[in-house]
């Protein structure tokens, strides 16, 4: 089963390019690690919410861009041994200090994938999401995400993915936890969805939202109000 490791950050808009640098030197250490993927993408459309929303995720401030990223790892086994030698690696607290952003209001965690469908093509605009979802209500919420899925790829989607919450680290300042507000028996949900263009996923909504099945499904017992979301723009896809 696919494992994810989740991140979001707060990147000051004037080291855009050299956050992109920075991701793209390291994507031979994590692949040597064993990550089949990185993905890096920077806000395009991020609305601010009522509750919660990207930006107070990652205390961000008014000359800052919200990064929405992922690495994806084969199981859970190669993930974890990944961050063992992380953790005893001189080299990333080197990475660490060339980090363009503040790395202390960076929220990370890591995800155990629970719906995963594909598509055609390749990501040129991603759609990310956290969520907190009731421990009770995990098999309902992964009922709800295959048949949301399922709709997303036949629209047109290259791929949608939602994660359930594994190793959810509780920070000083953010955490994936206080970024949609989770209550202790609740777990966070990482998802996201790839599309071919920003073009291409406009349309698919215009369809989605006037489609009786998508009218029909409910995510039962989710606080919709917390979610937070947004659109991003691939700077790296590894």
């Amino acid at each position: 089963m696919t494992y994810v490791m989740g991140f979001v950050a707060a990147v000051p808009n004037a080291n855009r390019d050299d956050y992109r640098k920075f991701a793209a030197d390291s994507v031979d250490y994590f692949k040597g690690l064993g990550a089949t993927r990185m993905l890096e993408t920077w806000a395009d459309d991020v609305p601010k919410g009522e509750k919660t929303d990207f930006y107070r995720a990652v205390a961000a401030k008014d000359d800052e861009a919200i990064v929405f990223s992922l690495q994806s790892f084969p199981d859970k086994a190669t993930a974890d041994a990944a961050n063992e030698k992380m953790m005893n690696d001189p080299a990333m607290a080197d990475m660490g200090a060339k980090m363009p952003f503040d790395g202390a209001r960076m929220i990370y965690g890591g995800f155990e994938a629970m719906s995963e469908h594909e598509g055609k093509g390749h990501a040129g605009y991603v759609e990310g999401s956290v969520i907190a979802v009731p421990n009770t209500a995990r098999d309902a919420y992964q009922a709800y995400t295959n048949a949301m899925s399922e709709m997303f790829i036949e629209s047109g989607a290259v791929r949608s993915v939602d994660a359930w919450g594994d190793m959810v680290p509780d920070g000083k300042q953010t955490d994936f936890k206080k970024a949609v507000a989770a209550k202790p028996d609740e777990t966070v949900v990482f998802g996201w969805i790839e599309w071919p263009s920003k073009a291409v996923r406009d349309a698919a909504w215009g369809k989605l939202m006037a489609d009786p099945r998508m009218q029909a499904e409910t995510a039962p017992g989710i606080d919709e109000s917390r979610r937070i979301f947004g659109g991003f723009v691939p700077i790296l896809d590894a």
